[in-house]
């Protein structure tokens, strides 16, 4: 039986990131879960830090408490003493006050804190992995310059591991999304595997759906109407292969003219991306959208002919290819961690054989003459995206293993 049948608990959730400005895949996680256990009656609270846009130091979103310590990003020492100092403080307030059944932490900083509180040993902990914070490090500082900055960058990757490792060892079980980040744990941390427990990520169906209407979508859009699109959407950071996304589109658009590339995001590389485009000459068959909200992606997905995944590194999940499918959009990604296990589940000729560019544009020109030539085919794999994320991912699933997760953690 179900744990909200049985009882309603005080749970405490504990990030790095916040619920209130959805901007990238953890904060979507997090805000599906935490509203998702709210709906169902739990008494829920989120600890977090006071991000330099929040007004507040507490709000409620969607019947979530969510608390906020000050921190001081100035330099590394200055910001590991204030996380732990203020994030231990505001956690025996809350704790004295609503005491707390469990504790989910998902990022390993506001963790150290609580974790050094003498109120939380005795608490039950899940720690909900979404991705190893070191290899988000150092995936982020790979261009060095000068010996300052490799010691620098070498020593905060040390440390990140030992932070991370503490979090995830102070814990009595650990949630993934994928078996890709389950080796991964185990692999650089010695995890034992009884300990993790694999818990998809979902998708919010209403939300993300397919509208027939591309034409009326692509004008609000000022999206090309008589162009095939491919489209995606990515934080603009190297590991996200865009750049041999790219230079493939280039390769292909001569094969197929009437191709158009828009790709949604905001990140460092921006500029870097948009000269490349430039220089390529293609810069009228490339659309950058820059950050796309939450109110505008589902329209984006649903202009689209294909959407593309061309990660290099680190895809732990992938929300965005669950919210394409579930949009009707067919995915083409890299066979790169929860890419590869969710597109083999549904269909594995949509998976590139490795983020080789030239690889890349063989596919996509495949799926692109696939699409001009059988439409009727291509809408039956339309269909059948949404009917694959409707049997396999949801919320509801995904909460539903949550809960049986804390019951266990509770009983043991």
């Amino acid at each position: 039986m179900k744990l909200h049948r049985n009882r309603l608990l005080n749970i405490l959730f504990v990030a790095d990131v916040s619920i209130a400005k959805v901007i990238g895949g953890a904060e979507r996680f997090l805000y599906e879960q935490t509203s998702g256990m709210s709906k169902r009656g739990h008494n829920i609270h989120s600890l977090t830090r006071r991000l330099p846009y929040h007004e507040k130091d507490h709000e409620v979103i969607q019947g979530v408490h969510e608390w906020r310590y000050d921190y001081e990003p100035g330099n590394h020492c200055s910001f590991i003493k204030t996380t732990c100092l203020n994030a231990k403080k505001l956690f025996e307030i809350l704790q004295m006050k609503y005491n707390f059944d469990c504790i989910n932490f998902h990022q390993p900083f506001s963790a150290i804190g609580i974790n050094l509180s003498a109120m939380s040993s005795l608490l039950p902990k899940v720690y909900t992995c979404h991705s190893l914070s070191f290899e988000e490090f150092s995936s982020r500082n790979t261009k060095f310059n000068g010996i300052l900055h490799k010691l620098s960058t070498f020593l905060q990757i040390k440390f990140r591991k030992k932070i991370e490792k503490y979090g995830l060892n102070k814990s009595n079980a650990i949630a993934v999304l994928s078996k890709y980040t389950q080796d991964k744990l185990v692999s650089a941390y010695n995890i034992a595997e009884k300990k993790i427990i694999k818990i998809p990520g979902g998708v919010d169906l209403q939300k993300f759906h397919p509208n027939g209407d591309k034409s009326l979508i692509r004008k609000l859009l000022n999206i090309p109407q008589d162009k095939l699109i491919l489209f995606t959407v990515r934080n603009l950071v190297q590991r996200m292969g865009l750049e041999n996304l790219i230079f493939a589109f280039h390769e292909l658009e001569k094969k197929a003219p009437d191709i158009h590339l828009v790709i949604g995001g905001a990140g460092p590389l921006k500029n870097q991306l948009m000269l490349l485009v430039r220089n390529l000459g293609i810069e009228k068959k490339v659309d950058f959208t820059g950050f796309i909200s939450e109110e505008q992606l589902p329209y984006y997905y649903q202009m689209a002919d294909l959407f593309i995944l061309p990660t290099r590194e680190l895809e732990g999940f992938g929300l965005v290819t669950l919210e394409a499918l579930a949009s009707g959009l067919p995915v083409l990604g890299t066979p790169v961690g929860g890419t590869k296990e969710i597109l083999r589940k549904f269909d594995p000729s949509f998976l590139f054989k490795s983020p080789d560019l030239h690889l890349m544009a063989e596919l996509i020109l495949e799926k692109y003459h696939w699409k001009k030539h059988n439409p009727q085919k291509w809408e039956k794999i339309s269909n059948q995206c949404r009917k694959f994320v409707e049997n396999n991912y949801s919320w509801d699933k995904n909460i539903d293993a949550l809960e049986e997760l804390f019951a266990k953690t509770l009983q043991n």
